[in-house]
């Protein structure tokens, strides 16, 4: 379904990432047609605010995506590798729509669950099982649906004991524990995972991993974005190296770690 974009301009709705409908372009997850994302860095607040009504106030210009195509079939699993500043966040955020091109097409087939700002969304007065419904509106589930789920979700997050309880008495590790426990029970279609690994302490470190690998033996798509190459080497069959806001490489994901390791 497309996404709601209410509140907003509608030149702002129309770069929101479309989905597709029936059966048109089954196979395709997520596909980039010639997307670019400039952003304009004022020298102060003041200046910014007056950007937005006049043209000509001195900026600078970021491009941090240039004229990307990509394409993500489902269920391939892809490692986007690049050093800091190379756009893999403006990547991110695109498909999930937090932010949008400046130019070009995003296309997303699917139930997006994204692994980034794990704590973000939660209502700091609700209770973690409110969080639970909360999170999962918000990703487009019905409270049925929800409902079947939260058993699972709790016993992940290994908060029993706390469920009932206010999120602003959690820990960070905690709210992780949940956010992420979320993510990856609600049966994404796309899995969209940015270094959250780290997430708690060892044991539970472990337990993540061996989850997201559990769920990779369906019919999932995962896009993994990492610094840590020998773990996209563990998850992803498929490599794509991006530098300067362009893709460099892509390819098998051996030949992408050892391109990624030269330049």
């Amino acid at each position: 379904s497309m996404r709601s974009a209410s509140g907003v301009t509608a030149a702002r709705a129309a770069k929101w990432p479309t989905c597709f409908k029936g059966n048109d372009m089954d196979d395709i997850a997520i596909r980039f047609t010639g997307v670019s994302k400039i952003y304009k860095l004022y020298s102060s607040s003041r200046r910014r605010l007056l950007g937005i009504f006049f043209k000509r106030v001195p900026h600078k210009v970021k491009k941090a995506v240039v004229d990307m195509n990509l394409t993500i079939r489902r269920g391939e699993s892809v490692a986007v590798l690049g050093r800091n500043g190379a756009g893999k966040s403006t990547l991110l955020k695109m498909i999930t729509g937090v932010t949008f091109p400046t130019d070009g097409e995003i296309e997303v087939n699917g139930i997006v669950s994204a692994l980034l700002e794990l704590t973000s969304g939660f209502d700091q007065e609700f209770t973690g099982r409110e969080n639970i419904y909360l999170k999962g509106r918000i990703l487009g589930l019905r409270d049925e649906e929800i409902a079947k789920l939260e058993p699972e979700i709790v016993e992940f997050a290994e908060l029993e004991e706390y469920i009932d309880q206010p999120v602003r008495t959690y820990s960070s590790g905690m709210k992780a524990r949940l956010g992420f426990s979320i993510c990856v029970n609600i049966h994404p279609e796309i899995l969209i995972v940015d270094e959250a690994l780290s997430v708690g302490d060892r044991a539970f470190r472990d337990k993540c991993i061996k989850k997201i690998k559990a769920i990779m033996q369906g019919d999932i798509t995962m896009l993994f974005v990492t610094h840590a190459v020998e773990t996209a080497r563990a998850f992803c069959k498929r490599g794509v190296v991006m530098k300067a806001g362009r893709i460099v490489f892509d390819g098998d994901i051996d030949a992408a770690i050892e391109y990624y390791n030269t330049k």
